[in-house]
């Protein structure tokens, strides 16, 4: 008997995460500024750059991404650079390529969806990078951002990761929206974006993606075998990326979208969504 489909609360977040709404834009905006006050008090942002200054190791880095016209991306190039690692950028976009951007990208009029194009670009013959960052193309990062998220990411040895979202994000998991006076939390989830690292051993498993348009689900089935494996999952605070211009879903069908979840997810291990938020450990210094 094949398994039957999971309940789509078991999988879903409860939460749209849209911040449309006048006041619900206010009262995060207020927020945004209490945790800005909150951080330059405690010291969390010059923290996380002493790690980066203080990280002497190269590292290879490989950003995938895919934009369309209009994107943010081609701004954002520079926060993808680094001082001290080897980065390659291998970008696709559905449609031409921008003239910003033409020199990484591989693929033009691309028309899957999200994972079944991030699957072209990682096709391409490349060396195994230390971490690869899948990046989307309507968030916005903050200044030095690859060099200090890395350092971040290896200072607390996690295998797959993200920055946190502003709280005016678009962000569907509470987990993902950061708190202040942290630098990194360790967490039992990690979201398939706006921006995701894995590390070299998560990414030997987890990667290519499966064949899906949408995604949904896939991020808790990363938590089921990151468990599994031992592996450490974490939200680094300390580099709020703004994910402020989308609304999550609004560009195709949420029906489909959680159709594809359920098939994709029956028969698989997955954590169950009331768990996702949960933070195991809150680190507001190196070793602390």
């Amino acid at each position: 008997m094949s398994a039957a489909p999971p309940d789509p609360a078991s999988f879903l977040s409860g939460d749209a995460g849209d911040v449309t709404s006048p006041w619900r834009r206010a009262k995060r905006t207020l927020g945004e500024l209490a945790c800005d006050a909150v951080d330059a008090a405690s010291g969390t942002r010059r923290r996380a750059a002493r790690l980066a200054d203080a990280d002497g190791a190269r590292r290879d880095v490989l950003v995938i991404g895919v934009y369309r016209p209009g994107s943010l991306l081609a701004s954002q190039l520079p926060e993808l650079r680094s001082k001290r690692h080897s980065v390659r950028l291998a970008l696709g976009t559905t449609a031409a390529a921008d003239a910003a951007m033409r020199e990484h990208t591989l693929l033009e009029g691309l028309a899957g969806g999200k994972f079944e194009n991030l699957n072209r670009l990682l096709a391409a013959p490349d060396r195994s990078p230390d971490w690869i960052l899948a990046v989307d193309d309507d968030v916005r990062l903050p200044r030095g951002f690859l060099d200090r998220f890395v350092a971040a990411c290896e200072a607390f040895r996690l295998d797959l990761a993200q920055p946190a979202q502003t709280l005016r994000s678009h962000s569907a998991w509470k987990v993902t929206r950061r708190r202040p006076a942290s630098i990194v939390r360790e967490t039992r989830f990690v979201e398939i974006g706006p921006v995701t690292a894995f590390g070299r051993r998560a990414a030997a498993e987890l990667l290519p993606f499966p064949e899906l348009r949408f995604g949904w689900g896939l991020d808790l089935h990363w938590a089921a075998v990151a468990a599994e494996r031992g592996w450490r999952l974490g939200v680094v605070d300390a580099l709020p990326v703004r994910h402020e211009s989308g609304v999550v879903g609004a560009s195709y069908s949420r029906g489909d979208a959680e159709d594809e979840a359920a098939r994709f997810l029956t028969g698989r291990a997955y954590l169950p969504s009331e768990r996702a938020n949960d933070v195991l450990a809150v680190h507001r210094r190196v070793g602390g």
